[in-house]
């Protein structure tokens, strides 16, 4: 019982420092070039935080990409990788703990949702994408 009070306490931190964080939907950090380029695009993006060799993470590659080619490229998605040391500072800014981690940038470069760590769907993804301008 213990365990799942403090399971609990836990996944209720974790969601109330999100929402904090996303509070105001704030302007999306730039810490990599490919963040840089993606954000400043003009176009929706997503930020994807992953492990290259992880299969959770290919797997959510292999989503993303097919939702790339079924919308046209009309986003993008700037790769940041945990295998990549420049890219810790990016992994600090956006609070990113788990892998992989989906992160959603307006046109206007304003985080508009970050997803929980884990793989997700297709059609979350899209329904996301659809609701941001």
């Amino acid at each position: 019982m213990k365990k799942r009070a403090a399971a609990l306490i836990l996944s209720f931190m974790v969601m109330a420092s999100v929402g904090t964080a996303l509070a105001g939907n704030p302007e999306a950090p730039r810490s990599t070039a490919e963040i840089k380029k993606s954000v400043t695009s003009g176009k929706k993006t997503i930020v994807f935080f992953l492990n290259p060799n992880g299969q959770p993470c290919k797997k959510q590659n292999e989503i993303l990409t097919t939702l790339q080619k079924d919308r046209k490229n009309n986003f993008n998605i700037a790769y940041v990788s945990a295998t990549k040391a420049e890219n810790r500072q990016a992994f600090y800014e956006y609070g990113v703990r788990g892998l992989p981690t989906v992160v959603l940038v307006d046109g206007n470069g304003l985080i508009r949702r970050m997803f929980p760590p884990g793989i997700q769907s297709y059609e979350a993804l899209a329904s996301a994408l659809d609701g941001a301008r």
